[in-house]
């Protein structure tokens, strides 16, 4: 699986989305930091017939850190999400860029503090991105886990859904909720060329009855991997580009492109919703988004 490295290539979407000056000004001083967006969708899939009445609230890409995601903006993050009265709370990865906070950056610690306090009837879960190990040098030097993320989701009893599935049940009915590893872990010597831990059918495996199954993996570029049996993917990533214009984003980091760019994508009757996420990548480029405001997701399934 090849993907495109963000860090390289969204400085060309910069200069491309938010060209002239009010433009420029709007995508680095408004949207990012004073817009929020809850998007819904509303889809009952094939595949999640006999699953119950599900109401799902999806949060990815926060990147704490001043000015866009600083902790007043991921606390109203916190609080627009409890207000969804959702039954299933799932965190999509990449919470932070820094394993202790450092100046305008929130730390792991800080970050997930914050999600801890969200609560719901079939409980929070989460993932972690490629951010939870691209900015942790022990985990890049040793080329393994656990990462400091890993351990904070422990200390905090939060649920980590790291190549593992649970079964959850509403009104009766059960499903599967399942989650990967990150595709895009370990960073190799060479032009974006990466190691993942994520197993789908490792994961998979553990699904052991009929009942519909949701699958949250960060990168969307897994998605042609997944089988017909799943009712719904839920990924984030990409940022919708961070720049997203007539639908359209220049730069993407995913091998596919604008293919799995944002939104609700059906390829052969299987289910995909990309998160446009809630922060700005901020690795020396600036923190804009342009078209894509900051989202929480809200999906009513079934």
């Amino acid at each position: 699986m090849r993907f495109i490295n963000r860090r390289h290539l969204l400085t060309g979407a910069i200069g491309i989305g938010a060209s002239g000056v009010g433009a420029g000004a709007y995508a680095l001083a408004i949207e990012p930091r004073f817009r929020l967006e809850t998007t819904t969708y509303a889809l009952s899939p094939r595949q999640w017939a006999g699953g119950p009445t599900l109401t799902i609230a999806v949060l990815a890409d926060i990147h704490g850190r001043e000015p866009n995601m600083g902790r007043p903006r991921v606390e109203q993050v916190v609080e627009t999400t409890a207000a969804l009265n959702a039954d299933l709370i799932l965190l999509l990865g990449d919470y932070a860029q820094r394993v202790e906070a450092e100046g305008p950056f929130m730390s792991y610690r800080q970050v997930l503090t914050l999600l801890k306090q969200l609560r719901a009837p079939l409980g929070v879960h989460g993932i972690l991105g490629n951010h939870e190990w691209w900015d942790d040098k022990a985990a890049q030097k040793t080329g393994r886990g656990p990462t400091e993320a890993h351990r904070v989701f422990a200390d905090l009893g939060m649920s980590l859904l790291d190549n593992r599935a649970v079964r959850l049940v509403k009104d009766g009915k059960p499903f599967w909720l399942a989650g990967l590893a990150d595709q895009i872990a370990i960073r190799l010597p060479g032009y974006s060329r990466y190691r993942g831990f994520d197993d789908l059918p490792g994961t998979l495996a553990q699904v052991t009855d009929d009942a519909p199954v949701i699958l949250m993996a960060h990168e969307p570029d897994i998605f042609p991997e997944v089988p017909d049996r799943l009712a719904l993917t839920l990924s984030g990533h990409t940022h919708g580009g961070q720049v997203r214009l007539f639908g359209w984003s220049p730069i993407v980091p995913s091998a596919y492109g604008n293919r799995y760019a944002y939104g609700h994508v059906v390829e052969e009757d299987r289910h995909l919703i990309v998160s446009g996420g809630l922060g700005t990548v901020s690795a020396g480029i600036a923190p804009v988004r342009l078209g894509v405001p900051p989202e929480i997701v809200r999906i009513e399934l079934g």
